[in-house]
């Protein structure tokens, strides 16, 4: 009998072993989970926003950045200013409270991506902050726009990134936060 206590006694310490470890897997995997979505989604997300760790995108809003060394507190649109659906556009205040100071492309009207949490007061509280300029990446088309394909094609280049595509433009999104 006593092995049998003895075998009864390891199987019930990898059995808890084994559900620890799955526990904290589960637990760190959807802790981890982040949701990617744009000013004006966030706003469709209800309750399950406040619970969420979230990816918003959106355009920073011209003369909304306020900066105290690394800490960024500036006011995402979902449109560019200079669109002409900007002043109806759905706005969210960010603060931006991260180890790092903002990246050198975080300007006005820039593509920014700020990743956190939404507070029960309606500000977004973000603790990394990503910011991109597509438009100044693009080829240019005839008529001098940023964005869009030319009409036929430029000649290939030895240079890896002169062949890439341009990055997607945002579309227009359904209702959000809030509007002037």
């Amino acid at each position: 009998m006593k092995t049998s206590s003895n075998s009864v006694r390891i199987g019930i310490a990898v059995a808890i072993i084994l559900g620890t470890i799955g526990w904290l897997s589960f637990t760190g995997y959807s802790s981890n989970k982040s949701y990617y979505v744009t000013v004006a989604e966030l706003g469709k997300m209800g309750d399950k926003a406040y619970k969420s760790n979230l990816r918003v995108e959106g355009f920073v809003q011209p003369g909304s950045i306020q900066q105290e060394g690394p800490h960024v507190t500036f006011v995402l649109n979902e449109f560019e200013s200079h669109s002409p659906k900007a002043p109806n556009g759905r706005k969210l205040t960010v603060i931006y409270k991260g180890s790092e100071p903002p990246p050198d492309t975080f300007k006005d009207d820039s593509q920014a991506l700020a990743i956190g949490t939404i507070g029960t007061d309606g500000v977004f509280h973000a603790t990394g902050l990503q910011a991109k300029c597509a438009s100044k990446y693009a080829p240019a088309t005839p008529n001098g726009q940023p964005g869009a394909m030319p009409a036929q094609p430029a000649p290939a280049s030895t240079n890896p990134r002169a062949n890439a595509a341009p990055a997607p433009q945002p579309g227009s999104a359904p209702a959000g936060i809030a509007t002037n």
